[in-house]
């Protein structure tokens, strides 16, 4: 299962299109650029086991990038289209990339991230620009015929906790030919029936693990992508009747979004093409799921699994109709709830989880972290909480030491506290997330003030600006709140479930 096969068994079929642009790329001309892609890389000296970095919105150079990574035996890092040049600098760095690709809508932050990293030869996608080495012509000016050393290649996608930067999820890369069993692929078949008459719906942005990677295999069954090139409610109900959409991969905003549509709008479409829909990334509210159920019927799966991808879970509709709120029972490891000390935990008690015999991961060039992911036995775990009933079916109450979920996307508090604590009129601060009915989670400062007589609006305004000369939008609290202390211990540990618990609503779940 490989794009490349599918360009001789049906070349002129659309492996991809990106929307509202329009541009088609069918899977002669998918393995045609990658092959040509895949050729740059050698020139530029790249072998197995080295790395590029993808900085860049939804385009249609995305998917040529990471397939030539994946016949080439690189690592691709894709990094967040909504960082700021040193943000985008940091991971770019610390993946050891050997070239940078970026877009002229990113060529400010790829400029800074050049600056920063004058060594790394940097290139643009979509035409020349100045002080920029062309893709396009370097890429057309090499073979379409594949390289003579083709191997499988991998992403090398960052995940973090709340305590630091962000950090390299690494896997060793798969042996055999590229051509070879693949296991999301594999598993995508199995489970929610993917195959070569599919239509794909990605509204998501391609830098997200999930998105990346079932897109990917979607290609491998020789399927084809319709991907947004930025989400709307309303236009992806329309382009479900428009492509003839089979599937689709959702997070609970976009959910949220659309039954916030008027009911003329969400009755406006012709959905019966659509015959299986998952989704992930963050917890879905009990309610938007019955919602979404309600409305589209029992094609709405979910599944549970991490960016280290140490375990995954399944639900089907019908599981979740009758375990309303859980992720599923364990597809991939078997799950253990276990206690700080590390003891087993009956059911429906909480416990941070692990899963036993997922799939091994490393924290690229921090093998301390690695090593406080595993227990003893060699289970691991991400530091999610939460529980399991008597039948095994997992139900999530806490997310990663307190790491905020807004809108798909996952965010660091310590970062975010790191700037905020260097303003000069702020004796300490903590952030965390607070519910936020349209992105799942809003990002809250609580601020304490070096002056008390300083709370109040124009400081809580100066805090927003700093935080966003320093770090990207996307990480600016919605919201400051001062306090004349925050709750710590005397050892200096912030009691930040004790700050966070006077934001959420007290919602106890049935045990």
């Amino acid at each position: 299962m490989h794009p490349s096969t599918h360009a001789q068994s049906r070349p002129d079929h659309v492996a991809y299109k990106l929307v509202p642009n329009g541009e088609t790329v069918t899977y002669r001309e998918l393995d045609e650029r990658s092959n040509q892609a895949a050729h740059l890389w050698r020139s530029l000296g790249l072998k197995r086991g080295d790395g590029i970095a993808i900085l860049m919105e939804n385009n249609a150079r995305y998917y040529e990038l990471a397939w030539a990574c994946d016949r080439s035996g690189l690592y691709f890092t894709c990094v967040s289209s909504r960082l700021s040049a040193a943000e985008a600098a940091y991971i770019v760095r610390d993946s050891g990339a050997g070239v940078l690709l970026s877009s002229k809508s990113l060529l400010e932050v790829a400029r800074g991230v050049a600056a920063e990293i004058p060594e790394l030869p940097v290139y643009v996608v979509d035409g020349p620009a100045e002080g920029m080495r062309d893709y396009l012509a370097e890429r057309d000016a090499m073979p379409i015929t594949s390289i003579a050393d083709e191997s499988c290649g991998a992403p090398m996608l960052y995940s973090s906790g709340t305590t630091g930067r962000p950090k390299g999820v690494r896997f060793d890369l798969r042996e055999g030919p590229i051509d070879g069993p693949e296991s999301l692929a594999s598993l995508a078949i199995e489970m929610y029936r993917f195959n070569a008459d599919m239509i794909y719906l990605s509204p998501a942005p391609m830098y997200h693990s999930a998105p990346l990677r079932f897109s990917m295999a979607v290609h491998r069954v020789g399927g084809t992508v319709v991907a947004m090139e930025r989400f709307d409610a309303e236009y992806a109900l329309r382009l479900i009747e428009q492509e003839r959409v089979t599937h689709s991969q959702w997070v609970p905003t976009h959910f949220i979004r659309m039954l916030k549509l008027p009911p003329e709008a969400r009755g406006r479409y012709e959905l019966s093409s659509h015959q299986l829909a998952f989704h992930a990334a963050a917890p879905c509210p009990v309610p938007v799921k019955q919602a979404m159920l309600d409305w589209w019927g029992p094609i709405i799966y979910e599944y549970y699994a991490a960016t280290e991808f140490n375990g995954l879970t399944m639900i089907s509709p019908e599981e979740w109709r009758s375990h309303p709120g859980s992720v599923g029972k364990a597809r991939f490891g078997t799950i253990h709830i276990l206690s700080d000390s590390g003891a087993p935990l009956p059911p429906r008690t909480d416990g941070l989880i692990y899963f036993e015999g997922g799939t091994r991961f490393a924290y690229y060039k921090d093998p301390a972290k690695t090593a406080e992911a595993y227990n003893d036995k060699g289970w691991s775990a991400v530091g999610d909480i939460g529980w399991v009933d008597e039948e095994g079916y997992l139900y999530l109450t806490d997310r990663k030491s307190f790491m905020i979920i807004s809108g798909g996307v996952n965010l660091y508090p310590q970062e975010i506290e790191n700037v905020i604590v260097n303003h000069p009129k702020v004796t300490d601060v903590a952030v965390i997330g607070a519910p936020d009915e349209d992105l799942g989670e809003k990002i809250v400062a609580v601020v304490q003030p070096s002056r008390w007589s300083d709370a109040g609006p124009a400081l809580a305004a100066e805090i927003q600006a700093y935080v966003l000369s320093h770090l990207s939008k996307l990480k600016v609290p919605r919201q400051v709140d001062f306090v004349e202390e925050l709750p710590r211990h005397p050892t200096g540990k912030l009691h930040k479930r004790e700050l966070r618990d006077r934001y959420w609503p007290a919602a106890p779940q049935a045990r």
